[in-house]
């Protein structure tokens, strides 16, 4: 292609849109919570409702692309992402918000794939490291400006404008890619709805389970199962359905392995040892990034008395360090072995929450609490690049589809179930610390999710509810080691430009 770059900025404005809205509501909790009535707990199926919609379809969205035209596909998503976020703006009530939601990630879903495959596709090989970096940055970068743009828009306008900015970025973004986005030659492909229908069962079983564990203190949900006026008699608990959701997703990996036609997945994709350790890694980013967002926006709001804007813009020197710093790891990517890169990434996330965690105290300087997170931004520079371009590098053009898909699919799937469970843990956390200050040791009278409400806490509550928060902390902080470690792992690729480190 001779002017591949006005394409590719076209598809980063639309690709950086659907990505802002994976964590700009994080921010507009507090403020939706009082506007809304509604609970803490089904404010976070806001964000992962988004998430899980936006998980399922990525497998065969990449290879609808292939078949339809990747292009057409983006365009597809992209007016179906712009017109679900005039319907979240508009939405009433949460119930209505969280099906417009689903409606906006299944957008997001179509346009997510045919992005990482048209830039395969339009940039050769000296190229392509340089600008499946911008496309790995982007994402990061997007992850962080989201709560800052959100506190913006709350502290401004009202929370309902986290939705309606997107109507004319949107309109923008799709009057480029029609102007500047070739069309690619289709490649045929069967379609495996068996294997849409199981994934998308167990992560919805897997999700439910683990968000709304504590709502049912990881007992009953129900006394017995009913479909309509037919009673099965049979209770469902929370356990049951996790064990129903692995189980499912068992089959899912089984199916694919035994489907005499095309699977949704094609297990051989995971033969290149960097394709199967960067979807792991990428996996444990989506996570880190969802997790750690939420304990600290509300540690700021409910206890530094911060508005949204405040507490969003507490996170600047992550966003700035990171995006100062992308293209520079862009550049590196073909000199230097991406295993460092990304290693030194998760390290540096690692160490700048477990500092973060230090600093969690009702008094702590705010000037202080802003150190941490120039190692959160370092952190998030180094990995986003190199593990796309190592989850890339070594496929074949006929594979790009289907190996786009399961790349944003595993991250997907990270960010749903990290969402699902940092409600659970800050909510059990809130739960036992608030219950260790109250009369006879028992929890406000409301349950956990609403210790946290709107507001500044009473000053007693100050120091509990930092402490939940600051817990909350040790699962982005795992996550982080797990894909430090899963990063020691990533071996040379085929085309290993200047490099020659094994």
């Amino acid at each position: 292609m001779d002017r591949p770059w006005p394409a590719m900025w076209s598809i980063v404005l639309g690709f950086f849109m659907i990505l802002v809205d994976t964590t700009i509501v994080t921010v507009a909790l507090p403020r939706m919570q009082e506007d809304l009535g509604t609970s803490l707990n089904s404010l976070i199926w806001v964000t992962s409702a988004y998430l899980l919609a936006y998980a399922v379809p990525l497998l065969i969205t990449g290879r609808l692309g292939d078949r339809f035209g990747m292009k057409n596909l983006y365009l597809i998503g992209l007016v179906t992402f712009t017109a679900a976020s005039l319907w979240c703006g508009l939405s009433g009530s949460v119930e209505m918000l969280i099906v417009a939601r689903v409606v906006q990630g299944l957008g997001a879903g179509m346009m997510t794939p045919q992005t990482m495959s048209m830039i395969t596709r339009m940039f050769p090989p000296a190229q392509r490291a340089q600008a499946m970096s911008i496309w790995g940055a982007t994402a990061g970068l997007a992850t962080l400006v989201g709560p800052i743009a959100g506190g913006l828009l709350v502290d401004g306008p009202g929370w309902t404008w986290i939705f309606f900015v997107n109507i004319p970025v949107g309109i923008v973004a799709l009057v480029l890619a029609v102007r500047n986005v070739p069309r690619f030659s289709r490649r045929s492909h069967g379609f495996d709805w068996i294997g849409v229908v199981l994934s998308a069962v167990g992560l919805f079983l897997l999700v439910f389970g683990v968000q709304e564990g504590n709502v049912y203190d990881w007992g009953t949900i129900t006394s017995n199962l009913q479909i309509g006026s037919w009673s099965t008699g049979i209770p469902v608990t929370v356990p049951a359905l996790i064990i129903a959701g692995i189980v499912v997703m068992i089959a899912f990996v089984l199916w694919q392995a035994v489907n005499p036609r095309e699977p949704l997945v094609p297990l051989s994709l995971f033969r290149d040892r960097n394709f199967s350790v960067a979807n792991i890694a990428i996996a444990m980013m989506g996570a880190t990034v969802l997790t750690l967002a939420f304990p600290i926006t509300l540690y700021f709001q409910q206890v530094h008395g911060l508005s949204p804007t405040g507490a969003a813009l507490m996170t600047t020197p992550m966003a700035v360090l990171s995006g100062v710093l992308a293209p520079v790891v862009g550049r590196l990517i073909n000199r230097v072995n991406p295993r460092w890169l990304a290693v030194g990434g998760f390290a540096s996330i690692a160490v700048g929450l477990v500092w973060l965690r230090a600093l969690m105290e009702p008094d702590t300087s705010r000037l202080l609490l802003l150190l941490p997170f120039l190692l959160l931004g370092l952190g998030n520079a180094l990995i986003w690049g190199p593990l796309s371009m190592t989850a890339t590098r070594n496929l074949p053009p006929r594979m790009a589809g289907a190996g786009s898909g399961v790349y944003n699919e595993t991250r997907q799937i990270g960010s749903v179930l990290g969402s699902a469970a940092i409600a659970s843990i800050m909510s059990s956390n809130i739960a036992s610390q608030i219950a260790a200050v109250s009369p006879g040791g028992a929890a406000p009278a409301g349950g956990a999710g609403e210790a946290a409400q709107t507001g500044v806490l009473p000053a007693v509550l100050h120091a509990p509810f930092a402490t939940a928060m600051g817990d909350s902390l040790l699962l982005p902080i795992a996550l982080a080691v797990a894909g430090m470690l899963a990063s020691l792992v990533i071996g040379r690729p085929v085309d290993r430009g200047a490099w020659s480190e094994n």
